[in-house]
C-alpha cells in the first residue's frame, strides 16, 4: 500500500482525482485500490511547552533560565488528535509513502514531522503540487523525487519553529520578572517578529512627533498658447538658492521669479506626447487583499483572514486563502469561462463586467514559472445565492472576483504629454496625462489617490508642439512646509512589512533579507508570513502594545517603555535577517539545526545576565511595601477577587499583602505591639494580624520582623506558643 499524506483536504481531493478519481471515502481518508490518500489539516503537531518537560515551569523564576531542551519533543495539536491518528493507523499499514505537503519549507516540515513522530522507516517519496489543476497533479505524478532531498528545507523551518519558542518563552519571561521587581503590574511579552513590528510603530509615532516643519517655496505660472491654458511648475537652476534637500528657500528670490516672469512671451521648447498602457493590478495574495480590505472597507488583518476563510471551507468560492503568490500558472487559463460565469451569479453587480470580459485574454498573471507554493487568490467555478453570504464575505469576495476579472479587461490606455516652455531663460514643466481608454480601470474600486505637487494633470495637451509662442497669464509664488511621516494605518503597516529590509541596520544583514523575497511579487525583505501576520498584530492590540487613534494606529505608553527597554537586536529586523542567513546554511547543510539553538541559548542567556545585572529603563510608578519597601504587585485573581502583594514573597523575603480598591492597595492598619505576649526567639513584642485569606481568623508575628522571623498561631486571642515556627 502506497500511502500519500496531503497538506490539506483539497489538494487530497486534487491526488485522487490526478489517481484516476476512482477512490472511495473512508473516515479521514481515500481509498484508491493500491495507493491511500490521507490529509494534515495544517500542522498537526506543536512544540511542547516549558511546562511539559516539567511542571516546576508554570511558576517563572529567572533561575531557570535559559529554558533549554535538547532534544526537544512534540505533541499532538488538541482540535487535531483524530485525523492525526487516522494517519498514524494508515503509516502501520502502508509499505511506501507519498510526501504530499505545500513545496515550501514549512510545507516539508509538516509532514516530515509526522512522520519523524510515528518514527517511520519506509521509503519515502517526495510530490511537488503548487496547483491543484488535474493535469499539473498528473504531471506531478510522474514526477516524483527522494524525500531526503529535501531534508534541508524541513530542518531549516525546525530551527525557525524551535528558535522563535526558545527566544520568546526566554526572553518574555527574563523581561517580565525583572520588570515585575520593578514594580511593573504586567507581563513584558517578546517576539522575533512582533517586538520588531511594534518597532516600527514606535519609530514612526517618534518620527511623527518630532517633526519640525521646515519652510520652503515654489513658483507657478498659467501659460497661455494657442488658445488653451495650462498650469506649469518652474524648474530649478543650480544658481537658485536651495536648503540641502534641493528645494527653494528664499522668499524674496522666488517672489522676483514670479515678478519677472508675469506677462511676459512663452516659448515651448518641448512638447512631446508618449502612448503607454498600465496592465491591470496582479490577483490578490492574503497581504494585499488584507491591505485593500483595511483602505476600502476598513476591516482588520484578522477579520480578513478568517472572511476567507469561511469563503473557502464553507462555500467553497475562492481558491487557498493564505497564499503570498499573486500569479496564476498557464493551465488555469483555460479554467476561465467556467469561473467568469461563476462570478456573474454569485455577484450580480459584477454580472456587466464579466459579460465584457474577454476570456481569450491571457494577461501577465498567468506566468507558471512565477507561482510559489501557491497560486494568487481566485474565484472557483463554484456558484452560490449571494443572500447565503453575508455582507463581509460578499464584500470580500467581490474584491477577489474584481481582480480576477480585471485580468480579462483591456489595459488602461494613457497619452502624457510634457511641455518645457521658456521665459527669460526661465524653464517652467508642466506633465499632463489624458485617459483615451479606461480598459480594467472601469471595474476598481479605488478611492481618489492623493494628489502630490508632481501629480500629472487631466488635461489634453497633445496638440501643442515645439516653437509654439504664448503669454505668462498668470505667475505667483507659494510657501509650503514639509509634513511629518504620517501615522501608520493599518494598510500602510502591512505594506511595510513587506518591506522591512530598509529598516536593518547591517547592511550585510540587509542584503540577506532582500535576497530571502528576490523574485517575488510584492515581498522586498519581508517579516512574517501571510498566514502569521494578521494574528501578532491582533495580539499586539490585546497586549495594549498598541492602540488605534482614528483611522490610524500607534504605540501605546506600554509599548513604547518595553520598545526603550530592549538591546537593538530585538526591536530592529535584523534577527530576522540573521536567522534567514543561518537558515540558508542549514537548507544546505552547512549547519544543523541543534548547533543553531544552541548558538541561540547562548545569546538568550548572555541576554538573561545582562537584564538581571542592568535592570529595565522602565519608567513606571512604584508603590513601596510599607514592611521592606520593595515594590508592590498587584495580582488579579485571588481567592476574593484582586490583591496586593509585596514582590519579595517570590523570593522569601517579605509576606506583606494587601486588599485591592480601584486598582489601588488598601494598606491595612498595623497591630499594636503586645506588651503582654512576647516573641520566643527575641523577646521583643508580638502583633496580632488578621488573617488574608480567611475572614475572623488571626494569627501572631514578632514586632522585630524581618530580624526575627517567628509566626505563632492565636488561640482564643492569645498566641499559640507550642506551635511557633519561623516564617
Amino acid at each position: 500500500m502506497r500511502l500519500f499524506i496531503a497538506e490539506k483536504p483539497d489538494l487530497a481531493r486534487a491526488l485522487v482525482e490526478g489517481l484516476g478519481g476512482n477512490g472511495t471515502r473512508r473516515d479521514g481518508y481515500y481509498d484508491c485500490d493500491a495507493d491511500v490518500v490521507t490529509w494534515a489539516f495544517g500542522h498537526m503537531l506543536q512544540l511542547m511547552e516549558p511546562e511539559d518537560y516539567d511542571s516546576c515551569y508554570k511558576i517563572w523564576r529567572l533561575e531557570d533560565l535559559p529554558l533549554l531542551h535538547i532534544p526537544w519533543r512534540k505533541k499532538p495539536q488538541p482540535d487535531k488528535a483524530k485525523q492525526l491518528e487516522v494517519i498514524l493507523d494508515l503509516l502501520k499499514r502502508a509499505s511506501s509513502v507519498v510526501h504530499a505537503g505545500d513545496p515550501d519549507d514549512e510545507g516539508q516540515l509538516l509532514v516530515d514531522e509526522i512522520l519523524h513522530y510515528a518514527n517511520c522507516r519506509l521509503p519515502v517519496q517526495r510530490v511537488l503540487i503548487n496547483d491543484n489543476n488535474p493535469k499539473l497533479v498528473r504531471r506531478a505524478l510522474d514526477a516524483l523525487r527522494d524525500n531526503r532531498e529535501f531534508a534541508g528545507l524541513s530542518a531549516s523551518a525546525e530551527a525557525r519553529a524551535v528558535g522563535d519558542q526558545l527566544y520568546g518563552y526566554n526572553l518574555s519571561r527574563a523581561y517580565t520578572l525583572v520588570a515585575q521587581k520593578q514594580g511593573f503590574q504586567g507581563s513584558l511579552i517578546v517576539g522575533r517578529v512582533q517586538t520588531p513590528i511594534l518597532g516600527l510603530v514606535v519609530r514612526r509615532d517618534r518620527e511623527h512627533a518630532g517633526h519640525t516643519k521646515v519652510g520652503y517655496h515654489t513658483v507657478s505660472a498659467e501659460i497661455a498658447v494657442a488658445g488653451l491654458t495650462f498650469p506649469a511648475r518652474y524648474r530649478l537652476k543650480p544658481t537658485d538658492p536651495v536648503d540641502d534637500k534641493g528645494r527653494l528657500n528664499d522668499p524674496l528670490h522666488a517672489k522676483a521669479l514670479a515678478e519677472a516672469v508675469l506677462g511676459q512671451p512663452a516659448t515651448l521648447l518641448t512638447a512631446e506626447t508618449k502612448a503607454t498602457e498600465v496592465a491591470p493590478p496582479l490577483p490578490y495574495n492574503l497581504l494585499k487583499l488584507q491591505t485593500d480590505a483595511s483602505r476600502l472597507l476598513g476591516l482588520r488583518p484578522d477579520v480578513v483572514k478568517d472572511l476567507t476563510q469561511s469563503l473557502r471551507e464553507k462555500h467553497r468560492l475562492i481558491t487557498y486563502n493564505r497564499s503570498d503568490c499573486q500569479y496564476l500558472s498557464v493551465e488555469q487559463h483555460a479554467d476561465a469561462p467556467a469561473v467568469l460565469a461563476a462570478i456573474g451569479a454569485t455577484a450580480p453587480d459584477l454580472a456587466t463586467a464579466v459579460a465584457k470580459a474577454e476570456p481569450t485574454r491571457k494577461s501577465r498573471a498567468f506566468d507558471s514559472a512565477k507561482v510559489s507554493a501557491h497560486h494568487a487568490i481566485i474565484p472557483t467555478e463554484t456558484r452560490a445565492d449571494p443572500e447565503t453570504l453575508t455582507e463581509p464575505e460578499r464584500q470580500i469576495y467581490d474584491l477577489i472576483a474584481r481582480a480576477y476579472v480585471a485580468q480579462f479587461h483591456a489595459p488602461q490606455r494613457l497619452e502624457r504629454t510634457e511641455v518645457m516652455v521658456n521665459m527669460l531663460d526661465h524653464r517652467f514643466i508642466c506633465k499632463a496625462a489624458l485617459v483615451t481608454q479606461p480598459g480594467w480601470t472601469a471595474l476598481t474600486q479605488e478611492e481618489e489617490e492623493t494628489e502630490t505637487e508632481e501629480s500629472p494633470l487631466c488635461l489634453d495637451l497633445r496638440s501643442l508642439t515645439p516653437g509654439q509662442e504664448g503669454t505668462c497669464v498668470k505667475a505667483e509664488t507659494t510657501r509650503r512646509e514639509t509634513k511629518p511621516p504620517p501615522l501608520y494605518t493599518m494598510a500602510s503597516l502591512l505594506t511595510d512589512l513587506t518591506r522591512v529590509a530598509k529598516y536593518v541596520k547591517d547592511p550585510d544583514l540587509r542584503a540577506e533579507l532582500l535576497k530571502k523575497d528576490a523574485g517575488k511579487e510584492g515581498e522586498h525583505g519581508g517579516i512574517g508570513t501571510p498566514a502569521t501576520r494578521d494574528t501578532i498584530l491582533k495580539t499586539l492590540f490585546e497586549r495594549s502594545y498598541l492602540e488605534e487613534r482614528g483611522k490610524s494606529l500607534a504605540s501605546t505608553g506600554l509599548g513604547r517603555e518595553l520598545y526603550d527597554a530592549l538591546p537593538d537586536i530585538a526591536k530592529f529586523p535584523d534577527m530576522t535577517a540573521l536567522w534567514h542567513r543561518q537558515q540558508r546554511a542549514i537548507q544546505a547543510g552547512e549547519q544543523d539545526t541543534e548547533s543553531f539553538i544552541r548558538d541561540l541559548a547562548s545569546f538568550i542567556a548572555q541576554e538573561v545576565t545582562a537584564v538581571q545585572t542592568n535592570g529595565l529603563p522602565l519608567k513606571i510608578p512604584v508603590l513601596p511595601c510599607p514592611r521592606c519597601q520593595r515594590p508592590l504587585r498587584r495580582f488579579a485573581n485571588g481567592t476574593k477577587g484582586p490583591f496586593w502583594s509585596c514582590s519579595g514573597r517570590a523570593e522569601g523575603t517579605c509576606t506583606y499583602s494587601c486588599d485591592d480598591k480601584d486598582g489601588k492597595p488598601v494598606p491595612r492598619p498595623d497591630p499594636a505591639v503586645s506588651v503582654l505576649h512576647k516573641c520566643m526567639g527575641c523577646g521583643q513584642g508580638l502583633k496580632r494580624r488578621d488573617s488574608f485569606k480567611t475572614k475572623g481568623e488571626f494569627w501572631w508575628s514578632c514586632s522585630g520582623y524581618p530580624t526575627c522571623r517567628y509566626t505563632y498561631p492565636d488561640l482564643k486571642g492569645k498566641p499559640d506558643y507550642s506551635k511557633k515556627k519561623k516564617a
